[in-house]
């Protein structure tokens, strides 16, 4: 495990770009003073936001780049245009060349997981990455994924879901066997389709000593905390993301109108400003801002493109654990041992 946790940045990624990024890279830095970062952008705006953090700045190399991937651009276009010398692309050859142990980018989501999978290829075992996050229940946290990596998938991929996502859960909640839970529209073994019913039929055969297969959840199963892992398929993941993310929005500002309706609301909130406090920070989409790009052979954190400063500082505080706990290693792992179970099934 090396001394430092060597961090590179795509400063340019994310709506604002370094006005973020670097504020945000400071906050984790104060958390994590073993931290050391590498800012791939324009060097200027960069280096005047760096002129704000000194210790950021001793603990920082930047490295220009004139090209920066646009929120808009297709993966396609972003491949064409940013390959080699896009301050995205740079970031994850650091991590490709072992100048960095993870790249963290608050840009174009489908930009990055196309140049991460051409540069950094997918482990044996699986077939497509995905992105996996971590996401606030009744009970604590759960990860969840895939949440928008690719679209659809066989029983053979959404096992090998289940398989890194406990991986990271072990990892990120210190469980032995997490349980995990396929999201599925019933929780009987004849609901769903039949790549989904196959994968469950494996896992329950597979029986892993590395994850507790429960069968299937439904989707109001995810915010309850029915299991430590839930796995779907790309696009019910990110429709369930959105939907999340639009409800703890619209239900703050439900609690906010209704705070403001009357003069015995005030007065009432006043007396319940702990409680409101509180159910605050369980909804504040910055402390689970972060998503890992799983299945990789190389560690990639996805922001989100709209987060504050704080919101980024909690994508490079995951970047960091990941590296810490060696979760490239432990996923790996388990991938082998569920490539040597299916091929003695």
């Amino acid at each position: 495990m090396p001394q430092k946790v060597r961090i590179a940045l795509d400063a340019m990624g994310g709506d604002v770009g370094a006005s973020v990024v670097v504020p945000g890279a400071a906050i984790s830095l104060k958390r994590h003073p073993d931290s050391e970062f590498l800012l791939f952008g324009d060097s200027k705006q960069i280096n005047e936001q760096l002129a704000k953090y000194p210790a950021l700045k001793k603990a920082s190399r930047v490295v220009h780049t004139d090209v920066t991937i646009s929120m808009h651009d297709k993966p396609s276009q972003a491949l064409r245009r940013g390959r080699k010398n896009s301050s995205m692309w740079l970031a994850i050859d650091a991590v490709k060349k072992g100048e960095a142990d993870v790249a963290v980018s608050a840009g174009n989501t489908g930009a990055l997981m196309a140049m991460a999978r051409f540069h950094l290829h997918t482990m044996p075992g699986i077939d497509r990455p995905a992105i996996a996050g971590v996401w606030p229940t009744a009970r604590g946290d759960s990860v969840v994924l895939d949440l928008g990596a690719s679209i659809g998938g066989d029983a053979h991929h959404l096992v090998s879901l289940a398989v890194m996502g406990s991986a990271m859960a072990s990892v990120l909640f210190g469980l032995k066997r997490p349980t995990v839970g396929l999201l599925n529209i019933g929780v009987e073994e004849v609901k769903g389709g039949e790549e989904i019913r196959k994968a469950s039929e494996q896992l329950r055969a597979m029986n892993l000593p590395e994850l507790d297969y429960i069968g299937f959840v439904e989707g109001d199963g995810i915010g309850a905390g029915a299991a430590d892992v839930i796995v779907s398929e790309g696009f019910s993941g990110n429709i369930a993301l959105k939907s999340a993310e639009g409800t703890a929005r619209q239900m703050a500002d439900f609690l906010r109108n209704a705070m403001a309706s009357s003069w015995q609301s005030k007065i009432g909130y006043l007396f319940a400003r702990s409680a409101f406090k509180a159910l605050r920070e369980k909804l504040d989409p910055n402390k689970s801002n972060g998503g890992m790009l799983l299945g990789l052979k190389g560690l990639v954190v996805k922001s989100h493109g709209g987060i504050n400063a704080e919101g980024f500082a909690y994508a490079v505080d995951v970047g960091y654990e990941m590296v810490r706990c060696d979760l490239l290693t432990k996923i790996s792992a388990l991938v082998q041992a569920q490539i040597a179970q299916e091929v003695v099934s």
